[in-house]
């Protein structure tokens, strides 16, 4: 005998409707709906910061069947306020999962939808562009839903970096992981770049705006002993602390409703230190130096977006995950565009002409599959070897 499952339904800002089951948490949540394109790592998309106060819709139709485990998360717990899926696996098959996708759902009280036709959705929101949702599983009254849908303020001019930053600083010291060396093929152990006067690794502290862990592995992989501290630490105080660089991490919301961080940026500027920044903290960056952002239809968010690197010609094969970009034109005079997305032409990556800094919208951390953009971190250790000179 079949159990019966759940009712869920998702309803937008417009006054689409989408039915379906429950796999998730009986509760209600209102957010920003939008779609991920990646075949894989749908646990690194929930539990990445950056996805905070959105309702992620999968594209690939079967989530969930190698469950949920500890090691793959980016950070202590999923952010996103909702899930949207074909269908969900009945059974995790996966020597490492401790859990399933229902259950990990439940248990951080995060409502999710199966069962509806996630191209339709797909196709309305290419079209309609990212909306305002409601989804649900108590509430199922059509102009009830569509009210509190309508009367989310939305992302744009929302400050998110508060509610998934550390509030105290902290060391991190642990690289990439090592419990897979059979069919790991992405870079290898390397020795600590060593500082002038041979003083030990490059010391760099990341200003945590919605950090993904696996970019702490990477930066400390590349030779770097980090220190990480909350947003809002003041400029004066990093400064003080004589660091070889500054890493600004990705984070969710809107770049310029973050105007705390534009601020430690500008100063940050001023006092010359090396910068590195990926997705939130690249537009950010760009904002410090002049530039303006805007609202994107429906984002980048994938495992399989195409970037030209314009200056050595190479396609790199990245991972996205961003509604806002950088207007190009908007850029001063002493700021190269160094990096563009094949897909639209949008700004990818940004160096200064004359000052060690550089950023990239996409996260070269991820590893969708290819391992094309993971030698920024090489690039940000040698940035910091040259101004030490």
């Amino acid at each position: 005998m079949t159990q019966e499952r759940a009712s869920a339904v998702l309803v937008l800002e417009d006054g689409s409707r989408f039915e379906g089951y429950s796999v998730g948490a009986a509760t209600e949540q209102v957010g920003e709906v939008c779609f991920n394109t990646s075949m894989t790592g749908y646990q690194e998309i929930m539990s990445d910061p950056s996805y905070a106060g959105q309702i992620v819709t999968m594209t690939y139709p079967h989530i969930g069947n190698v469950g949920i485990n500890p090691e793959d998360m980016e950070s202590s717990r999923p952010w996103i306020r909702g899930f949207v899926i074909k269908e969900s696996a009945r059974l995790a098959s996966n020597w490492r999962s401790r859990e399933s996708l229902g259950d990990f759902l439940t248990r951080h009280e995060i409502p999710a939808i199966a069962g509806l036709d996630t191209r339709v959705l797909v196709a309305h929101l290419r079209e309609r562009g990212a909306q305002r949702g409601v989804l649900s599983t108590l509430d199922f009254a059509q102009e009830s839903l569509l009210a509190k849908a309508r009367a989310w303020p939305g992302l744009a001019g929302m400050d998110l970096t508060g509610e998934v930053g550390c509030t105290t600083a902290y060391p991190w010291s642990e690289g990439l992981q090592a419990w897979k060396p059979a069919v790991w093929r992405g870079p290898q152990p390397l020795s600590p770049p060593q500082r002038k006067g041979n003083q030990g690794p490059f010391r760099v502290a990341v200003l945590d705006f919605g950090v993904k862990q696996q970019i702490l592995r990477h930066l400390v992989h590349a030779g770097c002993a980090l220190t990480v501290l909350p947003g809002h630490t003041p400029a004066a105080d990093i400064l003080a602390m004589a660091c070889d660089g500054v890493f600004l991490s990705n984070g969710p919301g809107d770049p310029e409703a973050v105007q705390h961080g534009i601020r430690t940026i500008e100063a940050l500027l001023d006092g010359g230190v090396p910068l590195f920044g990926i997705c939130l903290g690249h537009q950010m960056l760009s904002l410090a130096m002049g530039a303006t952002t805007e609202k994107m239809k429906f984002g980048h968010r994938g495992g399989n977006h195409p970037v030209l690197d314009l200056r050595s010609k190479r396609v790199e094969v990245t991972a996205q995950n961003h509604g806002f970009m950088v207007r190009r034109e908007s850029l001063p005079a002493e700021v190269e565009v160094t990096h563009e997305s094949l897909f639209d032409g949008t700004v990818e990556g940004i160096a200064h002409r004359y000052l060690p800094v550089f950023s990239v919208q996409y996260h070269p951390e991820a590893s969708p599959g290819p391992h094309d953009a993971q030698s920024h971190f090489q690039r940000f250790v040698q940035m910091m070897e040259e101004n030490a000179l």
